[in-house]
């Protein structure tokens, strides 16, 4: 092999190790966050637990509207598990500040934890902060559960 084949040789390698570290690199790295992601009001229904006083359930509740919540309250709407609703009640989750989490915690006496089939956010019946467009609560919701219970719109 000549010098100037053994130098074309080495450069051909060098430069496929480069290509290949390279595009290894860009598949280990993690996706960049959207730098414009939609704004949500997540609500989980995290728990439902048997208390003295009924049921009680348990929220976990994360304003990233943008802007803070001075007061976010839901209809809810519980149905058994055939199916038949049993009962319609107002939550109220007080404020949520901007990119913040909280816990709420309501019971409801009478109803049997076991018995729950599905809950359905009915509507927002409040949702106010400055410059909250008062349907942000409920367009912008984002249900989710970790419970057996259906919990969504």
């Amino acid at each position: 092999m000549t010098h100037a084949a053994s130098r074309r040789l080495l450069a051909a390698t060098f430069l496929a190790a480069v290509a290949a570290s390279h595009g290894a690199a860009a598949q280990d790295a993690p996706a960049p966050a959207p730098a414009d992601a939609a704004p949500a009001l997540v609500v989980e229904l995290n728990a439902l637990q048997p208390s003295d006083r009924g049921c009680r359930f348990t929220f976990i509740a994360t304003n990233n509207l943008g802007a803070e919540l001075t007061k976010a309250a839901f209809e809810l709407v519980m149905f058994d598990t055939a199916g038949m609703v049993n009962r319609l009640t107002v939550v109220d989750f007080k404020d949520l500040p901007e990119g913040k989490t909280k816990v709420r915690q309501f019971d409801f006496p009478g109803v049997e934890c076991a018995k729950v089939g599905r809950v359905l956010i009915n509507d927002a019946t409040e949702c106010a902060g400055s410059g909250v467009d008062p349907k942000a609560c409920i367009r912008n919701l984002k249900a989710q559960t970790r419970t057996e219970v259906v919990f969504g719109l």
